[in-house]
């Protein structure tokens, strides 16, 4: 019995204890409430920087008005409302100002080698160039050099892909595993493809080739035969010396004079010159 008196007493404290706690008011609450909701919504907001209007100069040219000669056109974007590389500038342009601009684009990580255009006068991927702050000159963007244009940044790929296609930049081979198993290939091996599988095919270093500039209709350039060179030492490959004869005239190869303009201007940063001084060196052996 004294035992329930005691728990009783003690329920009966704490209840009075509850009873008389202080309360919040709705109403206060309300405003603890707004005030923290407002704390945090300005704490979301950045701060507004002010503009900074750079001045681009993109290269025009269309073939539904083939008398127009081909025009720089100015445009003025706010490079604090805007992406800092190049392609968001252009995105930014088309989407905003012009949406007539034409330029291909597809990865925005200098992987697929759409963006390919000569800015500030050297070629490069448009996704990887980063805008340059300094307002007091303009930024110059042309499509790559020496190439037919299709549209404004578009230039026609087609002969260059067709080189592409004549190395046959595929496996080849006279007899294969015999034993049914995979075509296999020791690490060692496999590390002599390294800066060469990489190749983009961008078209940087082609453009950037005086030699090809003046013999493109048979001078293959240095992307193409970085790929040649590619299928070339792949020890899985039996037809090296195929490959290499068909090189053998004074055009497909031998236009390079090594002006090293394709090993600097290569947005991934692989040297075609040496590999098309290595072709040089096989054959010169054979």
């Amino acid at each position: 019995m004294s035992f329930t008196l005691s728990a009783l007493k003690q329920a009966t404290t704490l209840s009075a204890r509850t009873r008389w706690m202080p309360m919040a008011s709705p109403m206060i609450r309300s405003l603890q409430t707004s005030a923290s909701n407002g704390m945090a919504s300005a704490a979301e907001q950045p701060l507004k920087k002010e503009p900074l209007y750079k001045t681009i100069e993109i290269y025009r040219w269309s073939p539904d008005e083939p008398t127009e000669k081909p025009r720089l056109e100015t445009y003025k974007l706010d490079l604090n409302a805007c992406g800092p590389m190049v392609l968001d500038a252009l995105i930014k342009i088309k989407n905003e100002q012009d949406p007539t601009l034409t330029f291909r684009r597809s990865c925005r990580e200098g992987i697929c080698g759409s963006c390919a255009m000569n800015i500030e006068g050297g070629n490069t991927l448009a996704c990887i160039s980063k805008v340059d702050r300094d307002v007091s000159k303009p930024l110059k963007i042309y499509p790559l050099p020496h190439m037919n244009v299709v549209k404004d940044l578009v230039p026609d790929l087609t002969h260059f892909y067709n080189q592409y296609k004549s190395i046959e930049p595929f496996l080849k081979q006279k007899q294969g595993p015999t034993d049914g198993k995979e075509n296999l290939q020791s690490i060692e091996d496999r590390k002599k493809l390294d800066g060469l599988y990489e190749c983009i095919l961008c078209a940087c270093c082609s453009t950037s080739c005086p030699s090809y500039w003046w013999n493109q209709e048979e001078y293959l350039g240095p992307a193409v035969l970085m790929q040649a060179y590619r299928w070339m030492i792949d020890s899985r490959d039996q037809f090296g010396i195929e490959r290499r004869d068909k090189l053998q005239n004074k055009m497909s190869l031998y236009r390079c004079h090594t002006i090293m303009n394709c090993s600097k201007t290569c947005p991934k940063g692989l040297a075609p010159g040496t590999a098309i001084a290595e072709i040089k060196l096989m054959m010169a052996k054979e």
